[in-house]
C-alpha cells in the first residue's frame, strides 16, 4: 500500500469526491434488523456489523454513492416490485434521518449542488430487471420514486435478458428487452451492465442513445469471472461515453479467489444459506469456513491492476468505482469498508496517474453519464411518449 501517498489522496478526494456506483446497505439493513434504523444508527460507528456508516463514508471521501435498492432475483412478480419499493422507502428514510451528511439527488445538477454544500449525493439504483415485472409502466414508476438506473438482470435471467451466470436464455436481449432499453433512455434512466452476459452487454450497446454504466464490475482479462467485462465491450465505450465502475469483490478481482469463493459459497448452501448471506449467523458461518481455509486475499493494488488494463482499454473518460460495500462477505486488504478509498488513490498516485485523471475517475465521469442520460431523455420526450409495449406482444405468448 503506499502510505507516502496517502496525505496527497485525502486532498484530491476533498475536492473531487468519490461517486461509488453500488452499495448494498438498503439491503443489510433489511436483512439484519428489518429497517430498524435505531439498531443500525449510522450516525455511529458500525464496523462491528456493517461496512457503512456516516463518519467511515467521510473518511473514505465519499461524495456521490448509488445506494442499490437490491432485491434477490428468487424473489418474483409483484414480489419483487413491493420489496424494491421498501428499498426505496428504507433510503428515504435515511436521507430524512441524517440530513446534514445525505442530500437525495436525482439529477447531475444535484449531485454538483451537493458537493458545493459538503453533503453525500444520495442516488439509487434498482439491481435486475425482475424490479420491474416485465412492465415498462413500473419502471417508470421507479423512475419517478427516484431511482437513476437499473441493472438490466441480477444473477438470474430475466424472461428479456440474459445474465452472466446463468445459462443463456434469449441470447442477448430480446425484442422486449430492447424496448426496455430504449424506454430507459426516453425517462433518463441509466442502463447497467453489471451482472449481465456479454451477449446482453453488446445487445444494450447496440440499442442504447444514452450512456451506459457498469455499476461494479471489473475486467475480464486480468480477472477471468464471467461477472466481469470483455476487451471488446470495453472498447465500445468511448463511442457511447458510458463508464465502467471498477468493483472490489475479491472474487471478481483476484483469480486466486475464484475456486476459494466456489467452495465458500458451497459451504454456505450446504447449510442452508444464500451465498450472499452477511446476516450475523451466516457470518460466523463464513468465519467458521475461512478459519478452516484462508482465502487468498486481495489488496488495492489488485483493483488498481484492473483500473490499468481498463484504462487501457476505455480510456480515462470511461471508469469509474463501484465497490459493493454491504453486498460482499469479502473485501480487499486496505478496502476494508468506505473509508478504504484514499488508499486505492494513493496507489494509483504511485502509478503516476495524475490529478487530473483520478478526478474524472472519482467524480468527474459519473457525473458526466448521468447528464448524458438526463440529454438524451429530454430529446427523446420531445419524439416520443410512453410506451405501452408488453412482453407478450414483442416477445410472444410463450415468454410470459
Amino acid at each position: 500500500m503506499s502510505s507516502e501517498f496517502l496525505g496527497e489522496a485525502i486532498a484530491l478526494l476533498s475536492e473531487f469526491p468519490v461517486v461509488d456506483g453500488h452499495n448494498d446497505l438498503p439491503w443489510a439493513l433489511r436483512e439484519q434488523v428489518r429497517y430498524d434504523l435505531d439498531a443500525r444508527d449510522i450516525a455511529r460507528d458500525q464496523s462491528a456489523r456493517l461496512h457503512t456508516d456516516i463518519p467511515r463514508l467521510r473518511r473514505g471521501g465519499v461524495g456521490g454513492q448509488f445506494w442499490s435498492v437490491y432485491v434477490r432475483s428468487d424473489q418474483a412478480g409483484d414480489d419483487a416490485v413491493s420489496a424494491t419499493l421498501e428499498q426505496i422507502d428504507v433510503v428515504g428514510q435515511l436521507i430524512a434521518r441524517y440530513p446534514r451528511d445525505l442530500v437525495r439527488a436525482l439529477t447531475a445538477d444535484d449531485m454538483e449542488a451537493a458537493r458545493r454544500g459538503g453533503r453525500i449525493a444520495s442516488l439509487m439504483g434498482a439491481e435486475g430487471g425482475h424490479s420491474i415485472n416485465n412492465s415498462l409502466a413500473t419502471l417508470r414508476a421507479l423512475h419517478t420514486l427516484g431511482v437513476r438506473y437499473m441493472t438490466l438482470t441480477h444473477n438470474d435471467n430475466v424472461a428479456w435478458a440474459d445474465s452472466a451466470t446463468d445459462a443463456p436464455g434469449v441470447g442477448g436481449l430480446s425484442a422486449f428487452g430492447r424496448e426496455v432499453v430504449r424506454e430507459m433512455n426516453r425517462t433518463g434512466m441509466l442502463v447497467d451492465l453489471s451482472h449481465v452476459a456479454a451477449t446482453t452487454m453488446r445487445d444494450a450497446l447496440a440499442v442504447t442513445e444514452a450512456p451506459v454504466i457498469f455499476s461494479h464490475s471489473s475486467a475480464r482479462a486480468v480477472c477471468d469471472h464471467p461477472r466481469n467485462v470483455p476487451d471488446d465491450v470495453l472498447e465500445l465505450l468511448p463511442a457511447n461515453g458510458g463508464v465502467a465502475m471498477v468493483t472490489f469483490v475479491p472474487k471478481f478481482i483476484l483469480p486466486a479467489a475464484v475456486d476459494w469463493t466456489r467452495a465458500a459459497d458451497e459451504n454456505m448452501e450446504s447449510h442452508g444459506l444464500h451465498p450472499l448471506d452477511t446476516t450475523p449467523g451466516a457470518m460466523k458461518i463464513h468465519e467458521a469456513f475461512e478459519a478452516a481455509n484462508p482465502r487468498p486475499v486481495a489488496t488495492a493494488a489488485t483493483v488498481a491492476d484492473h483500473l490499468d488494463h481498463m484504462r487501457a482499454c476505455a480510456g480515462i473518460d470511461h471508469l469509474g468505482i463501484g465497490g459493493d460495500f454491504d453486498g460482499t462477505p469479502f473485501t480487499p486488504s486496505g478496502l476494508d469498508d468506505v473509508s478504504g478509498y484514499p488508499n486505492l488513490i494513493a496507489e494509483l498516485l504511485a502509478r503516476k496517474w495524475s490529478t487530473a485523471d483520478l478526478a474524472k475517475l472519482t467524480w468527474q465521469n459519473a457525473v458526466r453519464a448521468l447528464r448524458g442520460a438526463e440529454d438524451v431523455a429530454r430529446a427523446a420526450q420531445s419524439e416520443r411518449g410512453p410506451s405501452r409495449a408488453t412482453l407478450e406482444e414483442l416477445d410472444g405468448e410463450a415468454a410470459a
